[in-house]
């Protein structure tokens, strides 16, 4: 792969906190956003406003829930964080034809000050 490939292959794969605003401001209904993290409640406290949360370790039980028919955008922790990219993949394997990671997860999201509201959802096994 040249790096043109590499480049092209990144913009493909990935959603800019702002591109997904513009995205979502645009066109409502055609994306989904799914706050994959895994991890303690805790140490979550909030989510990116309107994200479905699934996490990560309990994605085959409820993979269910994510529509086909829109474009999916994952985000968990931050840069360092890989959950997003293993989820992604894992939709495209189960037939998700549009999915995408939400660059920099909920770190870039919170540094840029978007909105966010309070995680409320039941524990679920983090696999962490």
């Amino acid at each position: 792969m040249n790096k043109l490939e590499y480049f092209e292959a990144r913009i493909e794969a990935t959603l800019s906190p702002m591109d997904y605003i513009h995205l979502k401001k645009k066109k409502p209904e055609s994306v989904i956003l799914v706050d994959v993290r895994n991890g303690p409640m805790e140490a979550k406290k909030n989510k990116i406003q309107g994200a479905l949360v699934l996490p990560q370790s309990d994605i085959d039980a409820r993979i269910h829930e994510i529509p086909k028919d829109k474009k999916v955008v994952v985000y968990c922790w931050d840069v360092w964080c890989n959950t997003a990219a293993k989820v992604a993949s894992t939709l495209l394997k189960k037939g998700y034809n549009d999915v995408q990671e939400l660059t920099g997860g909920i770190a870039a999201w919170e540094k840029m000050n978007f909105p966010q509201e309070p995680l409320i959802v039941e524990e679920s096994n983090c696999g962490c």
